[in-house]
């Protein structure tokens, strides 16, 4: 069996963050292991708390799976403050971890900043050029480009900078675009790639981007193609949208409990 491990925070309302990813990579068949990197207190109508973990237990988790669970494919999430994205990066560096996915979590539903400038400079410069691909949306596209990301053409231009930045591989992520249909578009050394589908009305919408980036984690943990991985991803998250449960009074889950691809 494959390992894939999500290196991220701990949502306590289980729809984001590690629980999210756990959830994700059992329903792709692979076994799923996590580094915490912080602790929230959250649910459905937002976030009450938050606690970042201490740097040595960081390292003791890191060091832990990769002395005895050597992931096929990583995938990282919020990471809180410039110094634990400095320390994962030096993780990645150190274990080999080649198979990286960069989920560049910035700023939170509600349009709040998650990450200050000194940590969104560390991710630019040390986790970019390590990753496979990165999962940014729009908002996080114009963060780490500084160009204005509002349409698919100008998510390709932001694409192609971030792989000018160092990363691989780039999935700019549409979800804040307006009208009637949804485009994701996949930049990558070969060319550009648009996925569109119909906007899915819905609001339960929280943890999208975590489910989203560990689908792809998966797919590459089993040993998928990179647009294959992204394709199947993107299929699996617009299912789990389409049957979410409906739980909580604010933004709820989606439905981790799809099948990994359609029958």
């Amino acid at each position: 069996m494959k390992i894939a491990l999500t290196i991220a925070g701990s949502d306590s309302g289980g729809g984001a963050g590690i629980q999210a990813d756990l959830k994700t990579f059992q329903q792709f068949g692979v076994y799923g292991t996590s580094v915490i990197v912080a602790l929230t207190a959250q649910n459905t109508r937002g976030v009450r708390a938050v606690h970042a973990a201490p740097a040595s237990i960081v390292t003791d988790q890191l060091a832990a799976l990769a002395e005895d669970l050597p992931p096929d494919a990583v995938k990282t999430g919020m990471l809180a403050s410039a110094a634990l994205v400095e320390q994962v990066a030096e993780a990645i560096v150190r274990y080999r971890w080649t198979s990286y996915v960069c989920d560049p979590v910035m700023i939170a539903t509600s349009g709040d900043r998650l990450l200050d400038a000194e940590a969104e400079r560390v991710m630019r410069d040390r986790l970019l050029p390590l990753a496979r691909l990165v999962t940014p949306n729009l908002d996080e596209a114009a963060l780490l480009t500084g160009l204005e990301v509002h349409d698919p053409a100008s998510m390709a231009a932001a694409g192609d900078a971030l792989l000018r930045l160092g990363a691989s591989a780039a999935l700019i992520k549409g979800g804040h675009l307006a009208g009637p249909t949804m485009t994701d578009v996949l930049v990558t050394s070969q060319g550009v790639r648009r996925f569109t589908r119909p906007r899915i009305d819905t609001t339960s919408t929280h943890g999208t981007g975590c489910t989203l980036s560990a689908a792809i984690t998966a797919g590459l943990a089993s040993g998928q193609p990179l647009e294959a991985a992204v394709a199947d991803a993107l299929d699996y998250l617009a299912r789990a949208l389409r049957s979410a449960p409906g739980l909580g009074g604010g933004h709820g889950p989606v439905n981790h409990l799809v099948p990994a691809r359609r029958s």
